[in-house]
């Protein structure tokens, strides 16, 4: 997949960082690699010895700069054409209050057994709630805080020294 220059974070011989090109919701940054695989075993020594760095760099430069109330750091995805790659998808407090305003995700709640269902959810609820509201609408959001391009700026030069 062809990534925008104007979407890319850092590159590395075996990585790139790029904020999710779909994504409304500053901050959702994409670490892919660049060899074709879905599978970590496939990669070679020196991609998975930069694996853990590259990971803790993001999620120290997210945390730093944009200050997440919480920050996923997942792996999905299987289909054919693209290679193995993990979502970091930022939780603002903000996030979570829009996800509270919209009762079609509350019908979630149903589903579990928590007593206090308000003030707690999950990282699968709020994460299909960032895909449907951020990346999916063709109208997301506003997002508060710095822009897309801000943020993407502002992890640029965090992640440069990496």
């Amino acid at each position: 997949m062809d990534i925008p220059p104007r979407f890319i974070i850092h590159e590395s011989p075996h990585w790139v960082v790029n904020h999710r090109l779909d994504s409304a919701l500053p901050g959702y940054v994409m670490l892919s690699a660049k060899q074709m695989t879905n599978s970590l075993a496939a990669l070679g020594a020196q991609a998975l010895a930069e694996l853990g760095a590259f990971q803790a760099s993001i999620q120290h430069a997210i945390e730093t700069l944009l200050h997440p109330q919480r920050l996923y750091i997942s792996r999905f995805g299987h289909e054919a054409g693209y290679s193995i790659h993990f979502h970091f998808i930022p939780i603002y407090p903000w996030v979570e209050t829009l996800f509270w305003q919209k009762e079609r995700y509350r019908t979630l709640q149903a589903f579990g057994s928590r007593d206090n269902a308000e003030s707690q959810t999950d990282g699968a609820e709020l994460t299909l709630f960032v895909w449907r509201e951020f990346c999916e609408r063709p109208e997301p959001p506003m997002a508060q805080g710095p822009s897309v391009d801000q943020a993407i700026n502002m992890l640029r030069g965090a992640l440069g020294a990496v």
